[in-house]
């Protein structure tokens, strides 16, 4: 994105701008958070011009200029000034118009001069390019008050129903136009937001959307941290579709990767010729496995730098939550390394002790700028207590991504169901750490590319049995504690597994078998949504009572949810392919019970074998209940019922 023409202001002085004292102190604290619109390029008027002001933090060099199509890209033509001791280089450049593509020409100790993108620009050109736009920031009129405000008045959403659609933005739909193109945010905001409001999802979760050169990393090797990817529009283009998504009841998480960054000669990296970022031991500055530098987390300026790209999303863009990505990776000095590849703490150990000074400081941080948002970790070790308070001695995410039950339940599913009674405990051992944390239960798209299979081709059996424990898989998932996220594309059964490469499977909905999985979901969500037992005590043992795990012979297990007013909800899981008649389950409510939900319903595309609306209650002492249902058990079905009168009605 550039000038037809561009004025030429190679004879145009920078002149010195001032930066005031406290802001320079809270910088070499790590304690500004709107450090953003300090440093980086910002619209300015000197006597009476205006322009653009420029300001870097490049403590090792020993000069720094800005160079753009307006100076031809020459160094030295557009200096900055030192600010102070402080190790920030600023100056105020005339006649900058908004769009002009620049940089910094940074000079080394050495002498030698390296071209160095922008740390804190707000808009950057399109892979493959990296120059950065001078842009700003206070360009879109927002009208989504009534959601902001509900969000700070609720405070964290623990208690509430979310089920999270997570998308690729490169790849959910391409445009039939001869060139495949991207989908913008404002389509996005046209086709996206109704489609996921009609499957009753509650949020969106975007994998990363700030400006990354590689397409193959799916954002998660970003380039530009402040700048939304140019891929899909501009940043007020952005704000339109989070505007948009607000103002249809949707909330919206962004995916965001402090842990680690690319090593191109044009990034982060050896920004002034040193580590200032990252850590100049490769020890504890790159990451094996990615190839990637590790941010340096006991710097209070690389801290600082994180901790306002935090707070720029959550405020700027106003989303409502920031999944933090690879939070073992930044825990763990020794992760991914070998003996002797990594340097202990000062007490010998392998935690990381600045990253989780770090993590915990920015979950205080952004809870207390932003009541109502969530930090949501994914987090796959055993780390005690992510996802509480940082005052009794948490890390302070709202939620952690339940990895344990993700494997755990993607294992069982994928046998055959002749062998899953001795793979029950994959099913029941969840529960024992079920209220742990905070849980959210991802199938996410780690789960469906690099040769794992879409979720559907991970199902034994023929082409019937597959749907049926895709549907029954969908409803224990629901049915579990903890909040929900599944991956675009599983939501209507896509056979082949996901690449960025390619749309999702859309004609898929022609055929009635991946219409009846989209209902499927449809109707889940509306049901968490509307019964209480489902989602209010998703965190805590009182909503959530084993009625029979035992039955290993039968692969069958059942269990109730339950709400502060009594109500619950009875599941009960069949996950062999054999219809069940006479199936008795107790309970401790005597009267009628409604069959609420029955995976194997004919309109999600079942045998609509069931109950006929529900069953009364006998009494009998069965396995210490009070009472039992006799129940019909359809073949790989999952089935909900409730006392249709009373305190424990649904």
């Amino acid at each position: 994105m550039t000038f037809d023409s561009f004025p030429d202001l190679s004879q145009v002085a920078a002149t010195p701008v001032n930066i005031a004292e406290f802001d320079l102190y809270l910088f070499a604290k790590g304690r500004h958070w709107d450090l953003y619109r300090i440093l980086g390029a910002h619209p300015d008027v000197r006597d009476g011009t205006p322009g653009y002001r420029f300001a870097v933090w490049a403590p090792h060099a020993r000069a720094v200029s800005v160079v753009g199509e307006f100076n031809a890209w020459t160094p030295g033509t557009h200096k900055l000034y030192p600010v102070a001791a402080s190790g920030v280089w600023a100056g105020f450049i005339p006649g900058v118009p908004r769009g002009a593509l620049y940089k910094f020409a940074v000079r080394k100790n050495d002498g030698d001069t390296i071209i160095k993108i922008d740390p804190y620009a707000f808009f950057a050109q399109m892979r493959p390019d990296t120059a950065c736009l001078a842009w700003d920031l206070d360009n879109h009129t927002w009208g989504d008050a009534a959601w902001m405000d509900a969000r700070r008045e609720k405070g964290l959403p623990i208690n509430d129903a979310i089920s999270v659609y997570e998308i690729h933005a490169g790849s959910w739909r391409f445009k039939t136009d001869q060139y495949g193109s991207f989908y913008s945010y404002r389509d996005l905001a046209e086709c996206l937001v109704p489609y996921v409001r009609d499957l009753g999802f509650t949020h969106i979760e975007f994998m990363p959307l700030a400006e990354h050169p590689l397409d193959e990393s799916w954002g998660y090797q970003v380039g530009h941290y402040f700048a939304p990817t140019s891929r899909f529009g501009t940043p007020e283009d952005l704000k339109y579709l989070i505007d948009v998504c607000h103002q249809n009841g949707l909330g919206v998480f962004l995916d965001w990767v402090p842990g680690h960054f690319p090593k191109d000669d044009w990034g982060l990296g050896r920004f002034d010729g040193t580590g200032l970022y990252e850590h100049e031991d490769p020890r504890q500055g790159e990451h094996p496995d990615w190839g990637t530098y590790v941010f340096n987390f006991g710097r209070h300026e690389a801290r600082n730098f994180l901790l306002a790209n935090a707070l720029y999303w959550l405020g700027e863009f106003h989303v409502d939550g920031l999944r933090i990505d690879a939070v073992a990776s930044m825990l763990y000095l020794d992760y991914s390394r070998d003996e002797g590849e990594w340097v202990p703490n000062e007490y010998g150990g392998k935690e990381n002790l600045a990253a989780i000074e770090f993590l915990r400081d920015v979950n205080t941080v952004v809870h207390e700028h932003f009541p109502g948002a969530a930090m949501i970790a994914e987090e796959s070790t055993s780390w005690p207590g992510v996802s509480r308070p940082v005052y009794a001695g948490g890390l302070g995410f709202t939620f952690k991504w339940n990895m344990g039950w993700m494997n755990d339940t993607l294992s069982y599913f994928s046998k055959e169901p002749i062998h899953r009674s001795h793979h029950q405990n994959n099913l029941t051992f969840s529960m024992l750490y079920a209220f742990h944390e905070n849980f959210i239960l991802p199938l996410s798209h780690d789960e469906v590319t690099h040769g794992k299979r879409a979720l559907l081709s991970k199902m034994p059996g023929d082409m019937w049995r597959m749907f049926a424990n895709l549907r029954l898989f969908y409803a224990y998932m629901w049915a579990h504690p903890g909040k929900k996220l599944l991956f675009m594309g599983g939501e209507f059964g896509q056979w082949k597994e996901w690449t960025s490469r390619e749309p999702l499977d859309w004609a898929l909905l022609d055929f009635p078998t991946h219409q009846g999985v989209m209902t499927l979901v449809r109707e889940l969500n509306g049901f968490y949504r509307a019964h209480p037992p489902m989602h209010v005590r998703d965190n805590d043992w009182t909503g959530f009572e084993w009625v029979d795990l035992t039955d290993y012979a039968s692969s069958v297990i059942s269990f109730l949810r339950k709400a502060p007013d009594g109500s619950q909800i009875l599941w009960v899981f069949n996950f062999t392919p054999v219809l069940r008649e006479n199936y008795c389950v107790g309970c401790r409510v005597p009267g009628f019970w409604r069959e609420l939900f029955n995976t194997d319903a004919v309109y999600f595309g079942g045998t609509n074998q069931g109950n006929a609306g529900g069953v009364t209650a006998r009494t009998s002492a069965l396995g210490g209940w009070p009472h039992y249902l006799e129940l019909t058990l359809p073949p790989l079905a999952a089935v909900a019922l409730a006392p249709s009168s009373g305190p424990d009605a649904a």
